[in-house]
C-alpha cells in the first residue's frame, strides 16, 4: 500500500489551494473552514496563507502548522 502524499500544490485564492497526490488525483481544497486553533490563526492572513511549502509529504507553513495529507484529500 503506498502513503498518500502532497506532491505539488498551489494558491487558486482564498484559503483555496490546488493540490496533487501521489495517486494521480488532483483537487482543489477550501480550508477556510479547518483554520481553527492558535497554530492557524497566522494563516487567516492572506499573505501568510500564501507561504506554504510543501514538507513531510504535505503543505506545511513557517509556523510549523500543516495538514496530514489524508485530511486534504477527504475536503
Amino acid at each position: 500500500m503506498q502513503f498518500l502524499e502532497v506532491i505539488r500544490a498551489e494558491h487558486v485564492g482564498g484559503h483555496r489551494l490546488h493540490l496533487w497526490f501521489n495517486n494521480d488525483v488532483d483537487k482543489v481544497v477550501d480550508l477556510s473552514s479547518s483554520l481553527n486553533g492558535a497554530i492557524f490563526e497566522p494563516l487567516k492572513e492572506m499573505g501568510y496563507f500564501k507561504q506554504f511549502t510543501i514538507k513531510y509529504n504535505t503543505v506545511e507553513w513557517p509556523n510549523g502548522a500543516d495538514f496530514a495529507p489524508e485530511y486534504l484529500y477527504e475536503l
